[in-house]
């Protein structure tokens, strides 16, 4: 039996999510049956981790076992001949028996794109939040250092979390900013990236995140609030949940 592990990047707008749900389209679905083409064998996949509807990811980890003898250097192009063209493929490798894409992760980045500028971009209308309004971009940077650390995320994760421990570590927290060609000197217009990694993330944990860092780029929240908001240990403490089409799984880590 051959562990499989690959790298797989979408676009998530026409998807129910990644993980599988009877009747709807999903990455993992569709995954799945790229699988089953080329291997005649039904598999199981297993996801670093579950995108909600609309999300996306440049490199989502994945694996399955199989007892297919392709080589491992088919693999991308068999399985890419087998899925729609906002799925790719783009490495695979052959694992231990033990690795596990979510067990094993050490660390997670996931990207929040924003586009604060007065009108929207339609070539990326799916990939980013449109904001039509200038925000304080040193405010925003200033509330994402309260967040780093080790904390009980119970403020900034969906009442929903099956999770039994709220406590997670971001290990980093930083916006990068670039303003539009032509209005460099407008405060606050551009596109802003709010990046996040950490050893694992809540269910809709970064669009809280989001959500909160928004109102604080809008003067509704101070950069000096979000440790009280932590302390709360309060969804409603928090802000909203910001919309999943701006968000991008962008990174995941191994040690092996």
């Amino acid at each position: 039996m051959r562990n499989i592990r690959i790298a797989v990047s979408y676009d998530g707008t026409q998807y129910n999510g990644f993980q599988v749900q009877p009747g709807k389209p999903t990455v993992q679905g569709k995954l799945q049956e790229a699988i089953c083409a080329v291997t005649s064998e039904s598999v199981t996949l297993y996801a670093s981790g579950r995108t909600d509807a609309g999300v996306h990811a440049r490199a989502q980890i994945a694996n399955f076992f199989t007892h297919a003898r392709l080589p491992i250097d088919r693999w991308c192009r068999a399985l890419n001949a087998h899925l729609p063209d906002d799925i790719v493929v783009w490495a695979a490798d052959e694992v231990p028996e033990t690795f596990h894409a979510r067990k094993s992760a050490v660390r997670k980045t996931y990207r929040y794109v924003i586009n604060a500028n007065r009108h929207p971009d339609p070539l990326m209308r799916h990939r980013e939040l449109h904001h039509p309004g200038a925000l304080d971009i040193q405010a925003m940077a200033a509330a994402m250092r309260h967040l780093e650390g080790e904390h009980d995320f119970t403020s900034f994760c969906s009442i929903h979390s099956s999770s039994e421990s709220k406590v997670r570590t971001i290990y980093e927290a930083k916006l990068n900013y670039a303003p539009v060609e032509g209005m460099e000197d407008t405060a606050g217009v551009g596109r802003i990236q709010l990046c996040f990694t950490g050893n694992g993330f809540l269910y809709n944990m970064v669009r809280i995140m989001a959500g909160t860092l928004l109102q604080v780029g809008e003067g509704k929240l101070h950069a000096d609030d979000i440790p009280c908001i932590i302390e709360r240990k309060d969804r409603t403490a928090a802000g909203p949940t910001a919309k999943p089409h701006g968000l991008i799984l962008w990174q995941v880590d191994y040690d092996l």
